[in-house]
Formats: structure tokens, C-alpha cells, sequence
């Protein structure tokens, strides 16, 4: 156990260097690391509670989601009728649930069979949880179709994954820092984005639901006749810039769903800011097949139900590429262009709870925490010292390498540090101690049964390798737990804590052992000093 080759050696020593050395960031002014190599700056990020940033909890309008799932179902109802050549009447969403009337009765059980289909069973944690995504009943010729309260609710949990992912490329396009994105309960959303003072941009950003259409215009009759009157059922009144008003055809032509890229931009002709859009194949057929049905009639760009432009075609759009423009600003063209790159939520999101944590409140807690490292730090290496002489200054090298060693972990992740963070650390100091006093504790054993003291240090790595890795291989379970159900700074705890039982492991058992080893190389003890 205390023999080393020279590339043994080296290659310990030659890793607690690099990991060491991958913390020197931390230790100078950003303007500074800004200025060295890009693999150089990786650092540690301080989180909400030490440097301060905004706070937003969001939650997915449920409403919504119940209202584009009927609206879904109305429209599966017309396919599949129409597909089944089964006659109805009076199809409609009538408060919670679809109606639809079939004219013959003889009719009735096929369709009832047909829109049975449509109900799914839903999937639970261990497979079918044996509920149904639609409940379907038949009365005097009426069938109702009603998404049931289960279907709903896992329907609103698709929206926040959906929209967790959204918000993710949203934050990232806008070049925020370690932005912290989770779930809260069933439809809530936290977004923590540390050193933020300011979030008004970032919540304009949030709040857009950014659902871009390209529609025909209806041109029956005007946008005011159809206000007065009824618009035609396949249409609908929209507003648009400076008040206008104008009726647009429900019919999508291509949706924002078909775009891969969205970039802002200026008009040659007019230097206006614009964003210049590229579709998908698929988005790039279907605008060219609406483009060469339609020269010559106006169509809308419509993002929110709102028409944000109505061009005339003049001829085909061939080249799957076009540019919206507006009364644009170059922030809110940029704005623009970052939401159709980052895609549609699924669902419009309310800001339920909004607070900016200054500054100052990070630095007592940065204060607080760094004299509780100090003085617990302080604490041990007396205790070491004091009690094991010589082997507890060994024990203190290899502390203040792990803990060198653990910045340099979480600086290589570009890890987010919180006040929980720091607490890890600390813990991790005394777990790392831990190990060398089981260690010390063995071979003093071992001399009171009447080894050498060679012999002694060598018996006392080897016969304490199994109880070290038990213990800490269970708080390392528990820290993989506490990251996997654990939320934003409990995660930060776990993190630490499963880094220093990492690298308290290597310092014990290869640097302190190689200390130990060139020790006795050099001095062939006949006592053991503690």
C-alpha cells in the first residue's frame, strides 16, 4: 500500500495540480479572466441568494390549455365524422365538454363507436393507470365528449415541460448567466436568473406566448361589416398596429411550428428593422403551394391573435424564406426574432410572484459563510494537529488540497455556488478529516497489537479502505437523492457535498498514502507519531 511507481506519483500529483489549478479564475476580477483564453474562464457562478438576480414564479394559464384541448377535440370530431360519412348537426363546445348531434338515429351507435376512438387510456408511473382521456356518452341522439379531469391535468404537465424547455432557449438567446429553470407543483415555473436587477425585458420576453400564424385575408366583406354584423364562421375579427381591425380566415396556412431560424435585421429599401425568416421543407412546400394559389390577395402575419403585418402577395414565395416587418424597433425586431427561434408556448404564462434580491443581501450571506468556513477550517486543523502531531499536519495538506480541489470541480462545470452550496463545502471538510482519523485510529490498533511501525501505516490504509468507502459511498447516495428530488438550492447542497466526497476519497487514499510513503521512504520511523 505505501509503494508508488514514479508514474503513479506523478500522475497523482499531476491531478490534484490541474483540478487546483482550474480554480485560479475564482481568485481574479472577471475583467481580468475575460482576457485569456476562452478554456481559461471557466469559473464558479454565485447563485440568487449571494450576488443577487430576479426571481419569477410563473404559472401556465390552465384555462387555456382547457380551451385549445376542446378546440382540438371539436376539430377531431369533424375528421372523424366526416371520415366515418356519418351525417350531424349542431357540433359545438359547450362549457366543459364537445356536443355534437347525429341526424339518424341508425347512425348513432357507429358514431359512438367511431368517437370512442378517440378516447386513449392514460399512462401512469407503472404503465395504463386505467383512466381514459375522454369520457364519451350518448343521449337522445346528442353525444358529448368530455375531457376528463385526469387528461387535463397531464395535459397541463405537458405544457410546463413544454414551456421549461421554451423558456430555457429564451432566456439563453437574451445571453443571461446561469439562469435556474424548474418545475413548482403541477403548473408553476420558477426562473431565477442571478445578477438580473432589472427583469422587465426578461418578463416581456416570458410573457409572449410568440404563436405565429400565417393566414388569408377574408375579403367577403370588410372587418368593420363583420364587427357590426356576424362574421363568417370560418373567420375572424383580429386586431392589428395602430387599431386596425381585420378579418382573417381561422385556416392556418403554415404555422410558426414549421420555422428553423429567425433573424433581425434591415430592410434594404426602406433600412427599417425587420426579422427575416427560413422554414422547414415542409413549411418551405406548404408557403410556396399558398403563395401560388393567392397571388395577387393580401395574407396575415399574425403572432397572439394579433396581425402584426398584411402583405399582398405579389408573386410565388418559392425559396422557403421571407421577412416580416412592422413598425419595428431594433429591440423589438431582436425581441421578436429571439421568440420565433425559441418557438410557441403551448400556453399563455402569469407571473403569480416577482422579487430582485439585491446585492447586498448576498454579501452577509458570502460574509456569514466565509467565516463559518474560516473558523470551522481553523477548528479541525488544531484538532488534527493537536491530537495526531506529525500524520495531522499530513491530514491538513490533504484538506486544504480538497477543498482547493472542490473549487476546481465546480469551476470546470461552471457550477452555480448558493448559501446551501457553501454549507456542503464545510460539511465536506470534516468528512474528509473523517477518513484520515479512521485511518490514524487503524493503525494505532495495529502498533497495540505489535506491528512495526512500517508495517503498522501499511495495515492501517489497507483494513480502513472498507469502512471509509461504506460510509461515504451511503452519504454519496444520499447527496444523488437529495440532487434527484431536490429543488434549486438543495440541489446546490447535493452538488457540493457529492464533489467533496469524490475528491476527500482521492486525497485520503493517494495524496495523504503518498505523503505517508515519501515519509517513510526518507525517515524509516521505528515509532509511529501519534
Amino acid at each position: 500500500m505505501l509503494f508508488f511507481t514514479r508514474w503513479k506519483a506523478a500522475a497523482i500529483l499531476l491531478t490534484a495540480f490541474f483540478v487546483c489549478l482550474c480554480a485560479v479564475p475564482n481568485f481574479f476580477p472577471e475583467s481580468t479572466v475575460k482576457r485569456w483564453p476562452s478554456w481559461a474562464q471557466r469559473h464558479i457562478v454565485l447563485g440568487l441568494d449571494l450576488q443577487g438576480g430576479s426571481h419569477l414564479l410563473l404559472q401556465v394559464d390552465a384555462g387555456a390549455v382547457r380551451k385549445e384541448r376542446l378546440q382540438s377535440l371539436n376539430d377531431d370530431v369533424l375528421r372523424v365524422l366526416r371520415q366515418a360519412r356519418i351525417q350531424f348537426t349542431g357540433r359545438a363546445i359547450v362549457g366543459n365538454a364537445v356536443q355534437v348531434h347525429i341526424t339518424r338515429d341508425t347512425d348513432v351507435d357507429n358514431a359512438l363507436a367511431k368517437l370512442g376512438e378517440l378516447s386513449t387510456p392514460l399512462a401512469g408511473i407503472l404503465g395504463a393507470s386505467g383512466q381514459r382521456s375522454i369520457d364519451v356518452t350518448a343521449n337522445a341522439g346528442v353525444i358529448t365528449l368530455t375531457p376528463t379531469d385526469a387528461a387535463l391535468t397531464d395535459r397541463i404537465r405537458q405544457a410546463v415541460d413544454q414551456s421549461i424547455q421554451i423558456i430555457e432557449r429564451r432566456v439563453n438567446e437574451l445571453g443571461l448567466v446561469e439562469p435556474t429553470i424548474q418545475r413548482e407543483g403541477i403548473d408553476r415555473i420558477l426562473v431565477q436568473v442571478p445578477g438580473l436587477q432589472d427583469p422587465s425585458r426578461l418578463k416581456e420576453i416570458l410573457g409572449k406566448t410568440a404563436k405565429l400564424d400565417f393566414r388569408m385575408v377574408d375579403q367577403s366583406m370588410t372587418a368593420e361589416q363583420a364587427a357590426e354584423s356576424r362574421a363568417p364562421q370560418d373567420s375572424e375579427v383580429l386586431d392589428g398596429e395602430g387599431g386596425a381591425k381585420y378579418l382573417i380566415e381561422k385556416r392556418v396556412l403554415v404555422s410558426g411550428a414549421d420555422l428553423v431560424d429567425a433573424q433581425p435585421g434591415f430592410d434594404q429599401r426602406t433600412s427599417e428593422p425587420i426579422v427575416s425568416f427560413r422554414f422547414n421543407s415542409s413549411g418551405a412546400r406548404k408557403f410556396a403551394e399558398a403563395t401560388q394559389a393567392n397571388v395577387g390577395k393580401p395574407f396575415a402575419i399574425v403572432l397572439d391573435n394579433k396581425v402584426i403585418s398584411a402583405p399582398v402577395i405579389r408573386e410565388p414565395i418559392l425559396g422557403g424564406s421571407g421577412q416580416i416587418s412592422g413598425n419595428f424597433t431594433v429591440q423589438s425586431a431582436n425581441d421578436l426574432a429571439i421568440l420565433l427561434r425559441a418557438g410557441a408556448l403551448p400556453a399563455p404564462l402569469t407571473i403569480i410572484e416577482e422579487r430582485t434580491v439585491g446585492p447586498g443581501l448576498g454579501q452577509d450571506s458570502i460574509t456569514a459563510g466565509e467565516h463559518a468556513a474560516y473558523a470551522g477550517a481553523a477548528l479541525v486543523i488544531v484538532f488534527m494537529f493537536a491530537t495526531y502531531g506529525l500524520f495531522g499536519l499530513f491530514a491538513n495538506i490533504a484538506v486544504a488540497v480538497n477543498i482547493a480541489m472542490i473549487f476546481g470541480v465546480l469551476s470546470l462545470l461552471s457550477a452555480t455556488l448558493t448559501l446551501p452550496g457553501i454549507a456542503g463545502i464545510v460539511l465536506t471538510v470534516g468528512i474528509a478529516v473523517d477518513s484520515n482519523v479512521l485511518i490514524y485510529e487503524r493503525i494505532r490498533e495495529e502498533v497495540r497489537g505489535g506491528r512495526s511501525a512500517i508495517n503498522a501505516i501499511d495495515a492501517g490504509f489497507s483494513r480502513a479502505l472498507a469502512t471509509i468507502l461504506d460510509s461515504n459511498i451511503t452519504t454519496f447516495i444520499a447527496a444523488a437523492v437529495l440532487f434527484y428530488i431536490g429543488t434549486g438550492p438543495v440541489r446546490g447542497f447535493a452538488v457540493t457535498l457529492g464533489i467533496g466526497i469524490l475528491t476527500s476519497l482521492f486525497t485520503a487514499f493517494t495524496l495523504t498514502r503518498l505523503i505517508m510513503a515519501y515519509w517513510v521512504r526518507m525517515w524509516r520511523p521505528r515509532t509511529v507519531p501519534i
